[in-house]
């Protein structure tokens, strides 16, 4: 009867906590915040997370380990060029909607700690990346693409799907648009992208 309540609570903070990281990012996040928005007092959310930073890195192994597989089918998949494309675009943006502190968490831990970060995240089972470069330089030296740079491309599709979730607050100040309508541009963004990098491809 303890084991259930005590994973009851835990769910509790990790649902709070995903919400307020959401709002308010790893660095204005609060553990106040949390606590609150669990409906607990402090001294308990202690209790369970030492700190903010130990609470952030079970939420953020939880959505990487979401993430980094569904990512990984794709690029060893047998799908067409630019199905693969599609994919890709459409599963990592619709992930990092749900989850937008994960890629500025990624670029902080790995400019930090590079080789620490990577083997706690992929172990021995890296991203493909290199598959989908054959593919790209296979199609490209059958004539079926532009002659294009697969490392190119790859940056160009990563890089587009990222910067957005980086540089939101940048992105809103400019645009002068709220956080409902930088969704409604991060969910056009799953097409868009992918059609924009087969569009500058494609012969």
């Amino acid at each position: 009867m303890v084991k259930k309540k005590d994973q009851t609570t835990e769910e509790k903070i990790l649902a709070a906590a995903k919400q307020v990281f959401v709002k308010k990012g790893m660095t204005g996040a609060r553990m106040q915040d949390i606590a609150d928005t669990a409906g607990i007092n402090k001294a308990l959310l202690h209790y369970y997370f030492r700190s903010k930073e130990k609470l952030f890195e079970v939420i953020f192994k939880e959505a990487a380990t979401r993430l980094f597989p569904k990512i990984n089918e794709i690029l060893n998949s047998d799908l067409p060029l630019f199905d693969k494309i599609h994919q890709f675009t459409h599963d990592y943006v619709e992930m990092v909607i749900e989850t937008p502190y994960l890629p500025l968490f990624v670029l902080n831990e790995i400019n930090k700690q590079p080789h620490e970060f990577g083997k706690k995240m992929f172990g021995k089972n890296r991203p493909p990346v290199h598959k989908l470069a054959e593919q790209i330089e296979k199609e490209s030296k059958k004539g079926l693409i532009k002659s294009v740079s697969a490392p190119q491309l790859i940056i160009n599709m990563m890089s587009m799907c990222i910067f957005p979730f980086v540089g939101k607050p940048m992105i809103q100040l400019v645009m002068n648009i709220d956080d409902l309508q930088f969704r409604e541009m991060m969910e056009q963004r799953k097409k868009l992208i992918a059609d924009f990098i087969i569009a500058s491809i494609k012969k």
